[in-house]
């Protein structure tokens, strides 16, 4: 990978504590964090790479894995279980083809399960590219779904 376009947020983000705005920038340019990013990352700040790893392994903001072009985040927090989660993850599953964080083989997909999305007063609730879908069935996930097929 190029990393020309880390450079400068390196150099930005120097002081003690900024491992984790590095890493969601670095997530944001690169689409997923490699193992290569993650090592580069430790190699020019010094942090060690157990501790980059760390982090990056802690928060279920970061990928180590490569995303389909639409990220799927479905809420599993109390509200959305008790409102029905689960048959909106078995809707998404079955409407996909995937389990929880593949890629669809048209790379247009991936889905993963979150612990909570914070709008609970939305469930059962979903994130797709960052936009949040609430009061959820299945059938109204798939239709969403549809709609970023493109």
């Amino acid at each position: 990978m190029d990393y020309k376009l880390l450079e400068p947020i390196l150099k930005e983000k120097t002081a003690r504590g900024s491992l984790i705005p590095i890493l969601q920038e670095a997530q944001e340019l690169y689409g997923w964090l490699s193992p290569e990013t993650l090592s580069y990352i430790s190699d020019k700040t010094g942090i060690s790479p157990a501790k980059v790893m760390g982090a990056a392994t802690f928060y279920a903001q970061f990928r180590l894995k490569p995303a389909g072009k639409n990220l799927i985040l479905l809420c599993q927090g109390t509200a959305c279980h008790v409102n029905g989660s689960a048959a909106i993850e078995s809707a998404i599953r079955d409407y996909l083809g995937v389990d929880e964080g593949e890629v669809t083989d048209d790379g247009l997909f991936t889905y993963n399960n979150v612990a909570c999305l914070g709008c609970c007063s939305l469930s059962p609730a979903m994130m797709l590219n960052g936009k949040i879908y609430g009061k959820l069935t299945g059938k109204s996930a798939v239709e969403i779904l549809e709609l970023h097929k493109n």
